[in-house]
């Protein structure tokens, strides 16, 4: 590190006097805490109320994510031609909606395993084009100066959320019951829409290419043709994939593997969850300065690597005192990823076109997130062959892999992104 470096963090605008990132910011916040709870109580209720399998369980958490395959490419090819900020206040809202109808069928006693699958997927579709736009958002709102730190808190915030969201989850459960938790989460996406409706700074037009326009499948083969033809951007995306792969099969077994693996009650596993992502949140508030002590394409792929072997604690976890293993080994995984993940969107953020933003981030999040229903499939089908734990040890084992990806790419020569980023995509 050289002794400018730190002049120019000085310099930087702080993001803390930005109004309206701060608005931003503070609205996800609440949101993703509230979004936390869902993921928690769908399989809960349906494993305590509807007596759901293992399987039904990793089917209903596959569906949750089974539209980053179905809607990601089109909703890409819509954020790139309307309003990403009114797109984003319209999801807020009809999250709350469709959230909102399981604590009302509870309380009529119609609530069907079928049901909480409807949620599930319709949730999950309206979140494809809420994080899409909100991907492609942020550059419009704070300066290429302030984008790291940017992602860097807003990674902090998804860490600190599934960090409390379990536990709130767990003590809702526990004090009100499973699907009253529920209205929670609805609120909180209401406040996320006022936080957006609040912001003032205003959003660039959608850029028009000139020449004849082209067709909407065309529009959605530019942005996925842009994500494989880059030599680094596509081994960043195989790196991502292959651990939301891996991941997904154990993180989709968790609740079933702590409840009847272990026996904790609805409260001892939400808090046990709750210890995991505390490493997300040190990661979001280290990233900026890891990437710049270790560089910033160095740490693309060193942070998967690095804290990839320590989750392997999470299948040691036993009843007693070694059920710390659990929280143990989903800290050191979630520091990791949200370290990795604040570098590689910063780079790619920078890379793209800010007309291509919402198709190439949309092409990511198809492949990437794509993974992660094949993963909770494979995971509650495993846990049904071979049983729980050794389907958490094929998971963690997968993911730590995943690393090799971006290992073996042009970034391994490089210690920093630099301003050009042809430079970096010469093999």
């Amino acid at each position: 590190m050289t002794e400018a470096e730190p002049a120019a963090d000085t310099a930087r605008p702080s993001l803390l006097r930005h109004r309206d990132f701060m608005l931003l910011w503070g609205g996800q916040t609440v949101s993703e805490v509230g979004s936390m709870i869902t993921p928690f109580v769908l399989p809960f209720l349906a494993i305590t109320a509807l007596d759901a399998s293992n399987f039904e369980v990793g089917l209903l958490t596959a569906l949750g994510t089974l539209a980053f395959l179905l809607v990601a490419l089109p909703a890409g090819v819509i954020v790139d031609r309307v309003a990403r900020h009114r797109l984003m206040m319209w999801c807020d809202l009809v999250r709350a909606a469709v959230v909102a109808t399981v604590p009302v069928a509870w309380y009529l006693d119609t609530l069907t395993l079928t049901h909480l699958c409807v949620v599930a997927l319709v949730t999950g579709s309206l979140t494809v084009f809420f994080d899409v736009a909100y991907q492609s958002y942020v550059p419009a709102l704070v300066t290429k100066e302030q984008l790291i730190d940017a992602n860097g808190k807003l990674g902090t915030t998804s860490s600190a959320a599934a960090t409390l969201g379990p536990t709130v989850a767990g003590v809702l459960v526990a004090a009100i019951g499973g699907a009253r938790a529920l209205v929670a989460d609805a609120l909180s996406f209401l406040v996320s829409a006022v936080s957006l409706f609040l912001i003032r700074t205003p959003e660039p037009k959608p850029v028009r290419p000139d020449g004849p326009r082209t067709t909407f499948r065309e529009q959605m083969s530019e942005g996925l043709g842009f994500v494989v033809r880059h030599p680094v951007l596509r081994r960043i995306v195989a790196c991502t994939a292959t651990v939301n792969l891996f991941s997904h099969m154990a993180s989709a077994m968790e609740i079933p593997f702590l409840v009847r693996e272990l026996g904790l009650s609805s409260s001892q596993a939400g808090l046990l969850l709750a210890l995991g992502p505390v490493g997300g949140v040190l990661g979001g508030l280290l990233a900026g300065r890891l990437a710049r002590r270790v560089g910033s394409a160095r740490i693309i792929w060193l942070a998967p690597l690095a804290c990839g072997v320590p989750s392997y604690l999470v299948p040691m976890a036993y009843n007693g005192w070694r059920v710390v293993f659990f929280g143990i080994g989903w800290f050191a995984f979630t520091f990791g990823a949200i370290v990795y993940n604040t570098a590689q969107v910063t780079y790619r953020q920078q890379l793209c076109p800010p007309e291509l933003l919402g198709r190439m981030n949309a092409a990511v999040r198809w492949i990437v997130w794509g993974t992660i229903p094949l993963g909770a499939l494979v995971g509650g089908a495993l846990a049904t062959w071979i049983g729980l734990r050794p389907t958490l040890w094929v998971g963690v084992v997968g993911a730590s892999l995943g690393g090799l990806w971006v290992l073996f790419s042009p970034l391994r020569r490089l210690r920093d992104v630099p301003p050009d980023h042809t430079a970096a995509a010469v093999s």
